[in-house]
């Protein structure tokens, strides 16, 4: 009976992680199916201003003409781009960080560690802001701007989990045993530290996900025609009382997708831990 807790802990880590997965593939599947059909070209603009739902546009058309689902269906893949996207560059860059933090000596692991915390002390969605106005707006600007803000989330917490694995005897007899530094990594650190890295980057890819939304809120992100939920909302938020549309699809399809991300996220953290639910 001892292993109950945890065996249900994997249960609910299951269906969690079953539940993230299908609000994401709802999602995906959207941007999929975008890459090959639309029901319009995004920069159609005949469908006549703020046009009700129903007849040749299923969810209406916003104030510039545009029909609003075209604009869902082509944001969503901007979205994903833009969230998968980030979590690549952050991830690389935040790892290979944390990593050499890692490793290093005592006075340069200390300067690294106080550069990471100046950097994560500053907004992300400022650095994300300052690095997209420096840049041509494009959806290649709001990637390198995002991945850059998360890289040293992810390299701090990169570091903790590289300091906890080489502080345990099995790599002290590696060390012994003659294994080299690059093997030690390739077969004991990585292997170690990937389930807290895939859960926190996990979590990142939904926070990209809003910070892109906010950069074309702002004005910041990939330029017309190109779609964007986030500039969706802020052309919507003037006719919000006559056209709620306009500016309900894009929230939900956020919500749903930053939800999944959590969910998925949540759910790997119970599967690699069974004991988290446990210890509450």
């Amino acid at each position: 009976m001892a292993g109950a807790p945890g065996q249900g802990a994997q249960v609910r880590g299951r269906l969690t992680f079953a539940a993230g997965c299908a609000l994401v593939g709802l999602v995906l599947a959207v941007a999929l199916v975008s890459l090959v059909w639309l029901p319009y070209d995004p920069a159609d603009t005949t469908g006549g201003r703020l046009a009700p739902p129903g007849g040749a546009h299923l969810l209406g058309t916003d104030k510039l003409g545009r029909d609003l689902l075209t604009q869902l269906m082509a944001g969503a893949r901007t979205a994903l781009i833009a969230g998968i996207g980030s979590v690549l560059v952050g991830g690389l860059l935040g790892v290979t960080g944390g990593l050499l933090a890692g490793f290093a000596t005592r006075w340069l692991d200390d300067a690294l560690s106080a550069a990471l915390d100046i950097v994560i002390a500053f907004p992300t969605l400022l650095l994300a802001m300052l690095v997209a106005a420096a840049r041509e707006a494009s959806l290649g600007s709001v990637v390198l701007a995002i991945g850059l803000g998360m890289s040293a989330i992810v390299a701090r917490l990169t570091r903790v989990l590289v300091k906890r694995v080489l502080a345990q005897d099995y790599i002290t007899a590696a060390r012994t045993s003659g294994t080299s530094w690059p093997r030690i990594v390739a077969e004991h650190v990585l292997p170690n530290i990937w389930p807290m890295l895939l859960v926190n980057l996990a979590l990142q890819l939904g926070l990209a996900v809003l910070a892109e939304a906010a950069l074309s809120y702002l004005g910041l992100g990939p330029p017309p025609p190109n779609a964007s939920w986030g500039r969706l909302l802020q052309e919507a938020q003037a006719t919000v009382l006559t056209a709620p549309t306009g500016a309900i699809a894009p929230g939900v399809l956020l919500v749903v997708l930053v939800v999944g991300t959590n969910l998925v996220a949540d759910g790997l953290r119970d599967l690699a831990d069974p004991t988290r639910r446990r210890s509450r």
